[in-house]
C-alpha cells in the first residue's frame, strides 16, 4: 500500500488498482490557491472519501469525481434529501445555500459501513471543534452546528482493502469511543492548541493513538498555509513522533508530497 500526503488532511491511498483519494480539498494559501491533489492524479481516482464540508476538505471533490467516475462516500450530515433525490452540500458554494448531485453518492451514518469494488468503507464517529482565527486584528469564531458550514457533516472513516485497513479521523476532537479501532495506518489532526480549538493537539492525539492502537501512524492537518501564513495551525511533530514511539508504534512524518509504504 502506497499513501501519499498532500499537506492537510488530503490523501492518496494506493494498493494495486485502488486509488482513494482523502478530502480533495483546496490549499487555502492566498499564494498558491490550488488543489492539495495534484489534477494530473484525478482520473485515476477509484473512491472518494470527505471528512466534511470545509474548503480544505471538500473543494474540489466533484470536480475529482467528474475526472474519474469514483465511489463518492461522506458522513449522512453532508447531504440532503430534496424531491428524493440524495445531495450533497456545494464544495464552492456559500454557506448551506446551494446544494448539488454527484453520481455514485453513498453516505453513511456513524457505524454503517458499504463494500465498493473490494474496498469496504465504514463510518466513525469524529466532532469538528468550534474555531477561533485571526483575521486582521479581529478573531472570527464559528461553532459547528446544523445551520453553520463550518465541520459539515463531520465523519471519520475506516477503510479496508484486503488485510489492511486506513481510519483517517478527519477534523476532530478526541473520542474515547474509538478505542480498540486497531488500523493497520491511523491518520489524525495534531494542530489543536495555541488558539485552535476544532481538532486535537499534540496531547490529545497521543491519547488518540494509546485508545486506537494503529500499527502506523501518520500525523496532519498542523504546520499548513493559510490565508497569507505559511504556518497555521502549529504543533511539534518532533515530540510527537518520539511520544507515539514510546508506546511502540510507528509514525511517520510526511511533508507535502511525502510518501509512506506500508
Amino acid at each position: 500500500m502506497k499513501i501519499t500526503h498532500y499537506t492537510y488532511n488530503a490523501f492518496l491511498v494506493e494498493e494495486g488498482n485502488t486509488r482513494i483519494a482523502i478530502d480533495p480539498g483546496q490549499n487555502l494559501w492566498i499564494f498558491a490557491l490550488r488543489s492539495l491533489i495534484p489534477k494530473d492524479k484525478w482520473p485515476g481516482v477509484t473512491h472518494i472519501v470527505i471528512t466534511h464540508g470545509d474548503p480544505d476538505h471538500h473543494w474540489q471533490s466533484d470536480r475529482v469525481a467528474a475526472a474519474s467516475g469514483a465511489y463518492v462516500v461522506c458522513g449522512i450530515g453532508l447531504t440532503k434529501t430534496e424531491n428524493s433525490e440524495t445531495l450533497v452540500v456545494d464544495p464552492r458554494g456559500r454557506g448551506l445555500t446551494s446544494w448539488i448531485h454527484l453520481r455514485n453518492l453513498h453516505p453513511l451514518d456513524v457505524g454503517e459501513s458499504i463494500e465498493l469494488a473490494g474496498v469496504t468503507i465504514e463510518a466513525v464517529r469524529s466532532v469538528h471543534g468550534p474555531i477561533a482565527v485571526p483575521l486582521l486584528g479581529f478573531t472570527l469564531r464559528q461553532k459547528p452546528g446544523p445551520d453553520e458550514r463550518v465541520g459539515l457533516g463531520s465523519m471519520a472513516f475506516k477503510i479496508t482493502i484486503g488485510n489492511k485497513s486506513v481510519l483517517n479521523l478527519g477534523d476532530s476532537l478526541l473520542m474515547t469511543e474509538w478505542e480498540g479501532l486497531r488500523p493497520t495506518v491511523l491518520m489524525l489532526p495534531i494542530g489543536g492548541g495555541g488558539g485552535n480549538t476544532w481538532t486535537m493537539d499534540v496531547d490529545d492525539a497521543i491519547q488518540a493513538v494509546e485508545l486506537i492502537d494503529p500499527q502506523l501512524v501518520i500525523p496532519c492537518h498542523y504546520n499548513v498555509p493559510f490565508l497569507w501564513k505559511k504556518k497555521f495551525a502549529v504543533a511539534d511533530d518532533a515530540r510527537f513522533k518520539r511520544e507515539v514511539e514510546a508506546l511502540g508504534k510507528k509514525c511517520r512524518i510526511l511533508g507535502p508530497g511525502g510518501v509512506a509504504n506500508v
